[in-house]
């Protein structure tokens, strides 16, 4: 699984943690392709309506497989016991 994430990191497809909604497979396909993540979140509902089903099953399958920006693991910047 590693080796997906990091072929799709190095081709720029990375999910958004800063603008995302339910995953940031929207905003990280905007970012990619050069669109808002409004843009491409309008353009995901368009092909939901063209076509049936699809969209909805390859949205699951791109949150698991593209990697998250690196901003957005809930990781600490201070330590949390001083």
């Amino acid at each position: 699984m590693n080796d997906v994430r990091e072929s799709f990191a190095r081709g720029g497809l990375i999910r958004s943690s800063d603008s995302r909604w339910l995953g940031g497979v929207c905003a990280g396909l905007g970012r990619k392709f050069g669109f808002g993540p409004g843009a491409s979140r309008a353009l995901f509902v368009l092909l939901m309506i063209a076509l049936p089903g699809c969209p909805i099953l390859i949205y699951p399958v791109l949150w698991i497989c593209m990697p998250l920006d690196g901003r957005g693991y809930g990781v600490p910047t201070t330590p949390l016991v001083q």
